[in-house]
């Protein structure tokens, strides 16, 4: 084999010495010249082409109107082309030398026997975005953490169940508890189970004052947070920041296995993002609570630095974000006021999709009639807090502090009907920040009610969605008209293909009535609502996914080189800090994005 082929680069790196050794054995070069066909639709294929020196178009076969052929991609130094056509055994495009051009041939019959023998290697060549996605992450350098995010609950040390009956006195559970070495127990009551813990025994008995022989059953909290065996770990731990608790039980379809604690989690998972959820929680002021918010940056860049995947960290921050908030609206909020408003997040934060703090997005919904003298005193102090908690104002100047976005459900009801009504830009962009609102504190069912009475009297018609789907559309996809990355330095990574993604897919569940907020939660709904195929709806998760991790890496950087720690550039992708594959992988999401865009123009008739 010429020693100019690179074993280092995936899929080959995926090989191990034996499989390196026959691809050496079968490699074939050949040259071709400017203008030359490599493969022509319809024939059988040599095999793979690697491409050594110069570029080779892939086109759709001959017709008529030779000129009016379309070219999709165009392929350089170390890409390579022609495996689905010889897996197929016959080529439905043609492949074309644009200049002098040297490529190495790897034969059909030694990538079928490559593919036999190794697992990846094959479904590198097959599969989807979303499967080389991960290939290339576990052969990064974060494969330890990587084995980490896979661990399921089983993993841990899930502790069996002490359970007691009804009639057990509190001093027979606290016995039994100081036996066992436990802190907690279930008590059964009926066909229900209840947890107590060591502190609600205490409470019981200082504060309650309740006699020892009393029945535990009676101080047990029976809203059980449970979780199935076959999960994740780390949703564990998400769970129990969301919950502010510390323990789960543990279910085996609708069988009890034993309880999962913080301390056996922390001890798998080394993060202290529990320690910053202490820290939030025990907060006695807002001073205390700035120094934990001020902390989430640290826990983000050990997140990103240890390879946890986006997903996780999105859930973990957005659990941690929001009590952050709850916590400064409790802090902030007097307490009668509390249970007559509901703050709300919208855009990304609502969205939960939110990493690295860009903007505030958020609102505040009182009950009809609410006499309130220091409303807009109080909210504009809650925003100037979250400023100095590292919460950017809002360019745009959505934030409580603006009366705009202070309304009594009745005024927010109104305000949507109307965004929705007027067809207008400006309105609907509004509209689109409004719809993926999540209540964080304050009284939930003000924003129940609103959020339920607009779903119900959307105009459900084609102009409607027609306008609101456009904007998806408007931005260009970066790439060429022959299907490589447009530019060759930067591109904005929200533009071409984050916003794209999150706003059409924000057009087709709000049209199906969904009322998940998160993008990736919505596009599972609409695989099972068969709104959208699945295998296309894992290539737009998978491609969101690639766009914010790209964009996050840059941007923890750039906030680290920066003399005011501040990105000037949040969605600039500097395309010369990729390497080849993290550009590959980026060109095929964006053609993902190109392909999605395609559909949504088709679906809402969004031609011209």
């Amino acid at each position: 084999m010429p020693n100019t082929f690179k074993m280092d680069n995936i899929p080959f790196s995926l090989l191990n010495e034996g499989e390196k050794r026959l691809l050496s054995t079968h490699l074939d070069i050949a040259y071709y010249q400017q203008g030359e066909t490599v493969i022509a639709a319809g024939d059988v294929p040599e095999g793979v082409y690697i491409i050594l020196k110069g570029r080779v178009s892939e086109s759709e076969a001959s017709s008529e109107n030779e000129a009016a052929q379309h070219i999709f991609v165009h392929y350089e130094n170390e890409d390579y082309f022609g495996g689905w056509s010889a897996l197929r055994g016959t080529a439905i495009h043609n492949f074309v030398a644009e200049e002098e051009s040297i490529c190495h041939i790897l034969p059909t019959r030694t990538l079928l026997e490559l593919m036999a023998s190794n697992a990846q290697f094959a479904d590198y060549f097959q599969q989807n975005l979303a499967v080389k996605r991960e290939i290339v992450a576990q052969h990064g350098g974060n494969q330890d953490m990587a084995e980490f995010m896979l661990a399921k609950i089983t993993d841990a040390a899930v502790r069996d169940p002490l359970v007691v009956e009804q009639g057990v006195s509190i001093r027979e559970a606290t016995e039994l508890m100081r036996h066992k070495k436990a802190d907690c127990v279930l008590a059964r009551k009926g066909g229900r189970l209840g947890m107590v813990t060591g502190t609600d025994l205490l409470d019981a008995v200082v504060l309650e004052q309740r006699p020892l022989e009393t029945d535990v059953s009676e101080i047990a909290s029976y809203r059980l947070v449970t979780i199935d065996h076959e999960d994740y770990l780390f949703n564990a731990l998400v769970m129990m920041t969301q919950q502010q608790i510390e323990r789960v039980v543990v279910l085996s379809g609708q069988e009890m296995v034993g309880v999962v604690e913080l301390t056996d989690v922390l001890s798998y998972f080394s993060s202290h993002s529990h320690v910053i959820g202490l820290r939030i929680e025990r907060a006695a002021s807002i001073d205390q609570l700035r120094e934990a918010a001020l902390g989430l940056n640290e826990l983000i860049k050990a997140l990103i630095s240890t390879g946890v995947k986006i997903r996780f960290t999105m859930d973990l921050l957005a659990a941690m974000n929001g009590r952050i908030i709850a916590k400064l609206f409790d802090l902030t909020v007097p307490a009668d006021m509390q249970p007559h408003v509901c703050l709300i997040v919208m855009g990304s934060e609502g969205r939960a999709e939110q990493i690295m703090k860009t903007d505030q997005d958020n609102a505040l919904l009182f009950r009809d009639n609410l006499a309130w003298a220091d409303k807009q005193a109080t909210m504009e102090r809650f925003s100037a807090t979250l400023i100095s908690f590292g919460f950017p104002p809002c360019p745009g100047n959505i934030m409580v502090s603006n009366p705009e976005w202070v309304n009594s459900v009745g005024d927010w009801t109104q305000k949507m009907s109307d965004w929705a009504d007027t067809c207008e830009g400006n309105a609907l962009m509004k509209l689109a920040i409004a719809v993926d609102a999540k209540p964080v504190a304050g009284n939930e069912a003000l924003f129940k009610v609103a959020r339920n009475w607009f779903l119900r009297h959307l105009r459900n018609n084609d102009v409607f969605f027609s306008h609101f789907a456009r904007a998806a559309v408007e931005f260009d996809t970066p790439l060429t008209f022959f299907g490589n990355l447009k530019d060759r330095d930067r591109l904005d990574i929200k533009k071409g293909g984050i916003f794209p993604i999150v706003h059409g897919v924000r057009t087709l569940a709000l049209e199906q009535r969904i009322i998940k907020t998160n993008t990736f939660q919505r596009i599972e709904q609409l695989i099972e609502q068969g709104v959208v195929r699945e295998q296309h709806g894992r290539d737009l998760s998978e491609a969101l996914a690639l766009f914010i991790q790209l964009r996050l890496r840059q941007q923890i950087k750039r906030t680290e080189e920066a003399d005011d720690g501040v990105d000037p550039t949040p969605n600039q992708i500097d395309l010369q800090q990729l390497n080849k594959l993290e550009r590959d992988l980026l060109r095929d999401a964006l053609h993902v994005v190109k392909g999605f865009k395609k559909h949504l123009a088709q679906r809402y008739h969004l031609g011209g």
